[in-house]
């Protein structure tokens, strides 16, 4: 019967293992199962501890059972996302302690279970979105999940979050709900989550949005709002609310705006005081940017420094006003972008106010050359030292170099991708202009319109045939992907450190172009010129040294002091004596290996069966098993009246001998004091005692010892001496 019963077991095993093999065949003697797109109905069976990370992605899976992973202890990672899953056993995950990523996204959950989550103690990334379930229950289904760091949440139907929801969350460095038809927003839901650095909420009620700010205004760093269509709010988003506020960034992507929203947001946005960025990315505007600007100007300052605008549709584009009114509002605005969302010009009245721009990006709009010297027009743009206005319509050069010659602190500037065709010999730049992006601008030559001033030039993707300029201060040249037959010159470019000339028509190298004056005359120090030697010989050096001082350290005794210095400063803690309830032993016994016959044998006999009996202490007999040696040896001295020392050759070489004297030394020896017994086995010669173990001398010089003889009748006398001296 046992037999059968053994082959029953291994046959299903072995089935199981076959199933499994057949089902993925990437899981065979590997930690990662890769089972995704196998048109699986099932948790195959036989997964083990071995896998770490199993995908089961895109399969047919309805239904998870409690014992379909209770084998898979060691798993980090369980992707189950767009499958059919819409029964989860309430222990399903229970064996899944070290679970890092669980993916249940896209499947047919109707309903979350806190059961489900109870034992995933290590689990930090959680994906539930794209599922049925339209709330998440009346209390949090991750109470236990204190190490999540991002969530996903939400579906189509997803309509309700309750206060209590989120409890036992603090930290999240992501959370992201789709909430496009969330309605019911009980306010507090998102307090209990004390910091949130990226927040991704998919959302259309305003209501709701309002509720969901002021709630997050001390959690969250960066909120992102998808979908949302504004309608215009009057209530105050940081009612009673109190300083400070957390939040520094709010996107909205995908969002709809009207003019009057645009102006209550602005005003709504001031009051909170912490944000710092602004951002709308692929959002429409319904209107021409006829915006209340006396109550904006009423409201006080904006506190925001930088403005992202990305991909805006604004369908009368052509109409769009030049928001006079706006100019109080502009101030202390450090960066702004507006790409690609069809902008010709910025009034010159309004540029000339932002005096604290450091960083203007226009690039991939509708600039052309006119409306680019009204936008920068005199005094614009004071501050300016980065400006992109690349992908535009720009067609001349040195229109372009003159307009952009206004701004006195620009420093780079990136002009690529328009069509200039031509290059004029003199152009006039700004004079501390370092960067200069001209690639993919049709120019056929270089001349010197180029500015002199230059450290770093990008000419890629043109139609040059040679280079030819002389440009002192370049660091940087880049040259990819023009028809260029030989390399630029050495001594036009001596201080240039990196060249780019891929994808040309090089085809020889003659010396020429490697040799210039100024490389001849560069002395170069050893490490520039044999780091690998040089790195090489410092490993060497420092490992003989290390060397040195190992052998210097074995010689001198230096591991035995510092273990030594460790135990002692342990021991200098505790008080100098043991508590008298505390005393075991009537002596502890330290001697040599080598003497144990003698010890153990007549010494141990002679004492422990005598009338009354001793008790002796012996590191063999006593010692507590697993406790480090050195502390047993300390208790030991401790909880014994005595420490009988038997001293012979062997003693004096022994390294464990050497610790218990030591410890005697600081804890027993004193001239006053008779807790320390010694026993000569043997004559010793002075010389044979360490050196370190001077107190030792010294007593063995002024105080008496007891030395067993070997003549029969007098060892009677020594036992009657040592029980003596052991009363």
């Amino acid at each position: 019967w046992r037999v059968w019963a053994f082959y029953m077991v291994l046959a299903a095993n072995l089935s199981e293992e076959q199933v499994l093999k057949q089902a993925c065949p990437s899981c065979d003697a590997t930690q990662l199962c890769n089972c995704s797109s196998k048109g699986l109905d099932f948790i195959p069976p036989g997964l083990t501890g071995k896998i770490t990370v199993l995908n089961l992605a895109h399969n047919r899976i309805k239904h998870i059972r409690s014992q379909d992973l209770q084998q898979a202890v060691n798993l980090r990672a369980l992707l189950l996302q767009f499958n059919e899953i819409s029964l989860i056993d309430m222990d399903s995950f229970h064996s899944l302690g070290k679970l890092e990523l669980l993916d249940l996204s896209n499947n047919s959950l109707a309903h979350l279970s806190p059961a489900w989550f109870g034992h995933l103690f290590s689990l930090q990334h959680l994906h539930l979105q794209g599922n049925s379930y339209r709330d998440l229950g009346k209390n949090s289904p991750f109470s236990s999940l204190r190490n999540l760091s991002s969530l996903y949440l939400g579906n189509p139907q997803f309509s309700t979050i309750r206060q209590g929801n989120f409890e036992g969350i603090e930290l999240l460095d992501k959370l992201w709900i789709d909430g496009g038809n969330l309605s019911q927003y009980e306010p507090g839901s998102l307090k209990s989550i004390k910091q949130i650095n990226h927040m991704i909420i998919n959302l259309r009620n305003t209501n709701v949005f309002s509720a969901i700010v002021r709630d997050l205004l001390h959690s969250v760093t960066w909120l992102e709002v998808r979908e949302i269509k504004l309608k215009v709010e009057k209530k105050s988003l940081v009612q009673n609310s109190t300083l400070p506020f957390r939040i520094r960034k709010l996107t909205f992507k995908d969002a709809s705006f009207t003019d009057d929203y645009i102006s209550r947001i602005i005003i709504l946005l001031k009051e909170i005081t912490s944000l710092q960025e602004l951002e709308s990315i692929d959002c429409v505007l319904e209107g021409t940017g006829q915006w209340n600007t006396r109550e904006l100007v009423s409201s006080g300052q904006s506190f925001v420094e930088k403005v992202s605008v990305i991909n805006m549709m604004i369908q009368n584009f052509h109409m769009f006003s030049d928001l006079a009114g706006m100019e109080s509002q502009i101030h202390k605005l450090k960066r702004l972008t507006i790409a690609s969302s069809r902008v010709f010009m910025v009034s010159c009245n309004l540029a000339k106010h932002f005096s604290s721009l450091l960083y203007l990006d226009f690039h991939n709009n509708l600039l052309v050359n006119n409306r680019l010297n009204e936008t920068i027009c005199e005094d614009a743009w004071p501050s300016l030292q980065t400006l992109n206005v690349s992908q535009n319509s720009l067609k001349s050069l040195k229109q372009t170099a003159s307009s952009v010659s206004r701004l006195p602190k620009l420093i780079n500037l990136d002009i690529s991708q328009n069509k200039f065709g031509e290059i004029p010999d003199v152009c006039e730049w700004p004079k501390n202009l370092k960067y200069l992006n001209l690639s993919s601008t049709q120019i056929p030559k270089l001349t010197t319109c180029i500015p002199l001033t230059l450290e770093v030039l990008d000419v890629s993707a043109n139609n040059l045939r040679e280079f030819g300029l002389q440009l002192p201060f370049l660091r940087e040249l880049y040259l990819a992907k023009n028809q260029l037959k030989t390399l630029p010159g050495a001594a036009p470019i001596p201080n240039l450190v990196a060249m780019s000339v891929r994808r040309n028509k090089l085809n020889s190298f003659s010396r020429e172009e490697f040799e210039g004056a100024q490389v001849a005359a560069v002395h170069l120090s050893l490490m520039e010129c044999h780091r690998s030697l040089v790195v090489s010989l410092a490993c060497a050096l420092v490992f003989v040294v290390i060397l040195v001082l190992v052998a210097v350290g074995y010689k001198y005794h230096a591991v035995w002091y510092l273990r030594m210095t460790w135990a002692w400063l342990q021991a200098k803690r505790k008080p100098k004596r043991a508590p008298p309830k505390d005393i075991c032993y009537d002596a502890f016994v330290s001697y040599s290996e080598n003497d144990s016959d003698w010890v153990e044998n007549i010494m141990v006999r002679e004492l422990e069966q005598a009338c009354p009996p001793f008790r002796l202490c012996l590191h063999k007999r006593d010692f507590v098993p697993g406790k480090w040696i050195v502390d047993n040896i300390i208790d030991s001295i401790e909880k014994s009246h005595k420490t009988l020392f038997v001293l012979s050759e062997h003693f004096v070489q022994s390294e464990w001998c050497k610790y218990e004297l030591d410890f005697s030394h600081f804890r027993l020896f004193d001239e006053n004091n008779d807790a320390a017994i010694l026993v000569l086995l043997e004559p010793i010669q002075s010389k044979a005692i360490p050196k370190r173990f001077c107190k030792l001398r010294k007593i063995m010089n002024t105080k008496t010892y007891l030395e067993w003889p070997l003549e029969e009748e007098q060892q009677e006398m020594f036992w009657e001496n040592l029980k003596g001296a052991l009363k």
